[in-house]
Parts: structure tokens; C-alpha cells; sequence
């Protein structure tokens, strides 16, 4: 999962970039770039590995020149974290483009091959990102116009469309020309664009989710629609087309159960408000299979399944309580790589206040239960901190089955839910009992208003909605994403290192 950010302005755009990406941090916390561009056409570009406040310095920002400008926060998707792979990318190859690209795209290999055998375009890393940017390049190629307009990068991107399959949000800049943003026909990654009208003229904002736009105030226009292209010139002319032949709204489920922030709104759905009454549902289950329940209070695991957990509550009728202390300098578990390291964290993250746990029969609230590591610890420290019993309520349905669509989830072997039925999984996490939202419950609390086609919930049904992936695509990913292979590669990226700084 990535977070991107587009700007088209009238006055210099590099603070506006990095204050939008600090917003999207949540997103992603492995690598940080920006890349600008001027009035002469100049490219203006620094990434590199760590936080956005960690990668840009005063003297980054002084060089990073410009009214146009897009910006990337990173977490790999297959366990590599070197700086090679940092986004944007660019090419100088037609005209200058540079993209960023939220998602993933499932026929990479075939794109390679096409790239390399028919468009005799040269790729340097593995990243799809920049299989995506050779293929729009190509695209764009055919233009024959020295500075390409609207229908030129319309054109490109309906191609694109018909060549790459998967998930990508992507917005894209043309040095001297404009930025432009597009959306997969399904819609599976978000992005949304803001404007902001001055004394100048029209400044446009894109981002993976609106509290961006909203930060940098800007006023929220619209989320682009699937297989939409939105492109904005320098002189912040704006044009749209749809590009795609049979696009259907179909956002990640996972979007509003854990990655976004609360104060987003997605494809018009409040964020916030799917999760209280995700909350609701969820409550509404345990009165149906526990109705004669012990509970004394309902508590979240900070920070995502809060919202969800004070709707628990007051249809429960118990008291909400806070008993965990988060520290905020730790990154999201769920996106370290490496079983140990996500280990060591768990402790290091939260601390229990004991008084609210003492002598009390305890429901712990969290949005989802991936590898369980993570809700094994929880629940020693509910334990530890005197509680008498440990109930566990997660907001979303089992995870079962592995995301191909730009989340890093493990090896569906490394799922705590992998061949146990609920039974066993609450023995494994060490609770009372556990109980779990239903798929068709997940999808009413999100979808109250019939925003959305339908959901990709691939990884809680297994039914991937692009149609184009076997056992042997998910054999593969298995390959890339078991903490194995990713200790494997976490060592030969720390070796790779030390040997650059040398």
C-alpha cells in the first residue's frame, strides 16, 4: 500500500507535496520522494528510504523547484525495501515523465516480456511502478505532436488500460506540460482531487485519500472514477475522460476496515461511519451468540478499530474504556517486514494501563486479525495486566486468502485463520472466546447507501474480481511474501547498503 499526491499550482508546490505526504504517512512508511518541475521543463527529484520527515531537509526542499510536482510514500509489496525501488520514477523518454503508483499490477511478467521484445524499453528494477511508466511511455510515443495535449495522454492511457491488469492509482507529470491521474476500471486503489481557487488563478490537488486534499485546504472535488483520466495543464486547465471500456466500481474492502484514515472519504463513503457501523454489526452478532455475555468493558486496540468499538459499546450497553497506551514513534506492525521485528514492536507499541483491566472480564476490539502475532501479545498483556477473562471481536471476517492487488499480506500460510475454524483460532490467540464479522454484514456496514458495485473482498472469499488470477499467480506471490524470503532479502538489501555507503 502506497499514498500519492499530485499539485498543479500557481506559486511553488514543494511544501504542499510534503505536508500532503506527512497526512498520507499511515500509507506507507519505507521510502519518500517528490519530484517537481519548473516553467523551463527541469525535473527537480529527491527519494530515498525512511519517513518524509526523515528523507526531506531543508536543502531538499530548497532544490525542489516548481509549480507542478507529485509525491510518493512507499511500503513494498513483496518485502523489498531498497532505495532503487523508491518512487516516482521517471523517464526522459518522450518528453520527461514522471509517475507514482499506488497498487499492483498482476501480469507484470508478461508486460516485462512485451516491454523488452516489443517496445525495446529497459527496465532497472523490479518494481511493476516502473513497468507501468515504461508502458504509458510507450503509449505516449505514438503521439506525433513535440508537446502532447489532453486526447494525446487520453489516447495513451486507454491503451494502458487494455495492457495492464490489477490495481493502480497513478498520478503522472510531463515536464513543461501538465500532471494527469488515472484509475484502473475498477477502481480498486483510491484517489481523489481537490481544488483551491486564489487570486492567481486554480490550484489542483490529487491524493490517495481526501483528508490530504483536505489538509492542504483544499475543497474535496470528487473521487476520479474508475478507468477516468484527469489531466491538468500548467496553466490549470483541467480535462476528464473515461478510458476504460467496462469499468465497474469495485474499491478494496481493506481501505475502509484498516488502511485509511478515519477522517477520509472514500468513493463517498465516510471511513468513520462504515466503521461505526461495522461496530454496530459486530455487536449486533455477539447479542444474537452471546446474549447472556459477562462483558464488563469493551476496549479497542488503537488505533483503526476505535471507532468501531465505541458503536460496540453503546449497543452493547458497556462501559468503553481506553486501556491501551500507543506509542506514536512506532510504524504500523501489519507493513514491517519480518516476523521478529513485527515481535519486537508489539511490546515496544502499546503499554496497558492495569487498573482497567484488573479483576474485569475484558472485550478487546481490533479491525482485523491477519497473522494473529500481533493479537497473541495483546491478549498475554490483557492477561498480565489482571484481567479475568479476554474476549476478542474482530471487525472484519477472517483473513483467509492473499491480497494481489498492492497489500503486503503474508504467505496465506502465515494467516492465523489458514486451515482453523474460529474454535481453534481463539485457542491459538489465547481468548475466551472470538468472534468474527460476517462477510455480508462487512459489506452492508460500508455500503449503506449503495455507493459501490460491489467490494474487492478477494481476501476474505478468495474471488479476485479481475478474473485473471490461477493458482500458479498466487504460488508465486507466496514466493515473494513468506517471511522467509523476506529475511532472505532483507539480508541481501543490508549488504547492498553497506556496500553503497562505502
Amino acid at each position: 500500500m502506497c499514498g500519492i499526491v499530485g499539485i498543479v499550482s500557481q506559486t511553488e508546490v514543494n511544501q504542499a507535496i510534503y505536508d500532503g505526504l506527512t497526512v498520507l504517512q499511515h500509507r506507507g512508511q519505507d521510502a519518500a520522494g517528490i519530484v517537481t518541475s519548473d516553467e523551463t521543463g527541469k525535473f527537480f527529484l529527491r527519494k530515498a528510504n525512511g519517513l518524509v520527515k526523515d528523507v526531506f531537509h531543508t536543502r531538499h526542499m530548497l532544490k525542489l523547484k516548481g509549480n507542478m510536482g507529485i509525491g510518493h510514500i512507499r511500503y513494498p509489496t513483496a518485502g523489498c525495501s531498497t532505495s532503487a525501488e523508491a518512487q516516482p520514477f521517471y523517464v526522459n523518454s518522450p518528453f520527461g515523465i514522471a509517475l507514482a503508483h499506488n497498487g499492483n499490477l498482476t501480469n507484470t511478467k508478461k508486460l516485462k516480456d512485451e516491454l523488452f521484445q516489443s517496445d525495446r524499453r529497459h527496465l532497472n528494477t523490479d518494481s511493476d511502478s516502473e513497468v507501468l511508466l515504461n508502458v504509458l511511455a510507450h503509449e505516449l510515443q505514438k503521439t506525433s505532436r513535440l508537446k502532447p495535449q489532453a486526447d494525446d495522454v487520453f489516447k495513451a492511457v486507454s491503451q494502458l488500460h487494455r495492457r495492464c491488469k490489477g490495481a493502480y492509482a497513478v498520478v503522472a507529470m510531463i515536464a513543461g506540460v501538465g500532471i494527469f491521474a488515472f484509475r484502473d476500471p475498477n477502481g480498486i486503489r483510491p484517489i481523489v482531487i481537490g481544488k483551491r481557487e486564489t487570486e492567481q488563478g486554480n490550484d489542483y490537488a490529487i491524493a490517495s485519500e481526501s483528508v490530504a486534499i483536505d489538509s492542504l485546504d483544499f475543497t474535496l472535488i470528487r473521487d476520479i472514477s474508475p478507468g477516468e483520466c484527469i489531466f491538468i495543464d500548467m496553466a490549470g486547465n483541467i480535462h476528464s475522460q473515461q478510458c476504460a471500456e467496462n469499468p465497474v466500481l469495485s474499491p478494496c474492502m481493506f481501505e475502509y476496515v484498516y488502511f485509511a484514515r478515519p477522517d477520509s472519504i472514500i468513493d463517498g463513503i465516510s471511513v468513520h461511519k462504515s466503521r461505526m457501523r461495522m461496530g454496530d454489526k459486530i455487536a449486533q452478532k455477539i447479542k444474537r451468540d452471546y446474549p447472556d455475555h459477562d462483558i464488563d468493558i469493551v476496549m479497542p486496540i488503537p488505533d483503526t478499530s476505535r471507532s468501531s468499538a465505541v458503536q460496540l459499546a453503546e449497543v452493547l450497553g458497556v462501559p468503553y474504556r481506553e486501556g491501551f497506551i500507543k506509542n506514536r514513534y512506532i510504524g504500523r506492525t501489519f507493513i514491517m517486514p519480518g516476523q521478529q521485528q513485527r515481535k519486537k514492536s508489539v511490546r515496544q507499541k502499546l503499554n496497558p494501563i492495569g487498573l482497567e483491566f484488573e479483576g474485569k472480564n475484558v472485550l478487546l476490539v481490533d479491525d482485523s486479525i491477519v497473522r494473529g502475532t500481533t493479537s497473541q501479545q495483546i491478549v498475554q498483556m490483557a492477561r498480565d495486566a489482571g484481567a479475568r477473562k479476554v474476549y476478542f471481536a474482530s471487525a472484519a471476517p477472517p483473513v483467509r486468502y492473499p491480497n494481489v492487488y498492492g497489500i503486503d499480506m503474508p504467505s496465506p500460510e502465515e494467516f492465523v485463520a489458514h486451515d482453523r475454524d474460529v474454535d481453534e483460532i481463539a485457542k491459538e490467540l489465547g481468548v475466551d472466546w472470538l468472534i468474527y464479522q460476517d462477510i455480508e454484514d462487512l459489506e452492508l456496514a460500508v455500503n449503506k447507501h449503495n455507493n459501490v458495485d460491489r467490494f474487492d473482498i478477494s481476501c476474505f472469499n478468495g474471488k479476485y474480481i479481475t478474473g485473471d488470477i490461477d493458482q500458479k499467480y498466487l504460488d508465486f506471490v507466496d514466493s515473494l511474501r513468506n517471511d522467509g524470503s523476506k529475511s532472505e532479502s532483507d539480508k541481501s538489501n543490508s549488504v547492498i547498503e553497506l556496500h553503497n555507503d562505502n
